[in-house]
């Protein structure tokens, strides 16, 4: 069985050990011949370009994705010439375009914020008066991290946006924590789901995952991981979907974001689940039986390596990490470090989960010119 991913990225690269376990070969798609997926990157091109998509795609049984912004049209080319494409198109949709998203999750009735398409001025004006004065505004296609994400109080504050097309307005929510499900649904038709737990986000961006969610009650597990498996299987994903949430101070619980793909929120599987997020993504590409998702130890908290020391030297800062804490697991993503960017994670795992937040923020700052957090 050959996999063939599209995106050279650290999700692609962290694929690889689990497509050698599972005895399947594995091609990538990369945008460069330094991608993070390098060691398995079998051709260099643009995965915009449907000729270039179609010819690494020949000697493939199905394509996955390191990322969701493969065009429409080239999917369908894929599609057309009879490629297995896992997550098809019609699913992909959801995850490329938040006004998609946002308008499928009201015709299925599922808990979301307080959201408006705008065109214009006078209609972000308009959804600020009825959401209390202060809306988050976002780009519809292509924001992560962070990006395309903005806080408004004046509906001018989005006319450089505007001029672009039509945006996502969204209430400001008045969450108490953040909070992701993963599930991984196969073609036949199962579905599998690890524990609810809660990220910890700096700057838009994912700095600590912590599993399971401290303090979630269990009707609140139960409810998640029903929401999670139905949105899976009303937009029919195959592979792995994450569902970023909100838990409200009022505790509602409201949908967020999806991801269709291995996720951020799950890397702490690699070390800390009985099957990987990246193993079962595989799976269930492949329409193999999945995986027990059940958790190693009581806690594991991983925290994302973000930027690296200022001299670039990530070589010279292992030795020191691995000597002082040799339970801890680090990842680094082969990627050469520069402010914000995601290079590594680390995960710590234990019965105690204050020890184990230490223990894996300490790894991390290892790698950062600033004190332990």
């Amino acid at each position: 069985m050959r996999v063939g991913v599209i995106g050279g990225g650290q999700l692609a690269r962290m694929m690889i050990p689990a497509a050698v376990g599972l005895g399947i070969e594995i091609a990538v798609l990369g945008e460069s011949d330094d991608a993070s997926a390098r060691v398995a990157v079998t051709r260099v091109g643009d995965y915009t370009d449907a000729d270039t998509v179609l010819e690494f795609a020949r000697d493939v049984d199905v394509v996955t994705f390191d990322h969701e912004h493969v065009p429409q049209p080239v999917l369908r080319a894929l599609v057309d010439t009879g490629v297995a494409v896992r997550p098809g198109p019609h699913a992909l949709a959801h995850a490329q375009d938040k006004l998609v998203l946002r308008e499928r999750l009201d015709a299925l009735g599922l808990p979301q914020p307080v959201w408006a398409r705008v065109t214009d001025r006078a209609e972000l004006a308009a959804f600020l008066a009825q959401v209390g004065g202060s809306a988050v505004v976002k780009t519809p296609r292509g924001g992560y991290d962070g990006k395309g994400v903005r806080v408004v109080t004046d509906a001018a504050e989005a006319d450089d946006w505007l001029a672009e097309g039509p945006l996502l307005a969204e209430e400001l929510v008045p969450f108490r924590r953040e909070l992701a499900q993963l599930v991984a649904r196969r073609p036949s038709g199962e579905i599998s789901a690890w524990p609810l737990v809660e990220t910890v986000q700096g700057g838009g961006v994912c700095r600590e995952v912590l599993a399971p969610a401290p303090g979630a009650a269990e009707r609140l597990a139960v409810v998640t991981c029903d929401l999670a498996m139905r949105i899976a299987a009303e937009l029919d994903v195959t592979g792995v979907l994450a569902v970023e949430l909100f838990e409200t101070i009022d505790d509602r619980v409201l949908v967020n974001e999806l991801a269709m793909r291995p996720h951020n929120s799950g890397h702490w599987t690699i070390d800390g689940a009985t099957t990987s997020q990246f193993e079962q993504h595989l799976r269930a590409v492949l329409d193999l039986p999945l995986g027990a998702t059940g958790r190693r130890d009581e806690w594991s908290v991983m925290v994302n390596v973000l930027g690296g020391p200022a001299d670039g030297d990530l070589d010279a800062r292992v030795p020191g990490l691995l000597a002082e804490h040799p339970t801890v697991k680090l990842h680094l993503y082969g990627k050469t470090p520069r402010p914000g960017r995601k290079i590594g994670h680390v995960t710590a795992a234990g019965d105690d989960l204050d020890d184990v937040v230490y223990r894996a923020r300490a790894a991390a700052a290892h790698f950062d010119d600033a004190p332990v957090r």
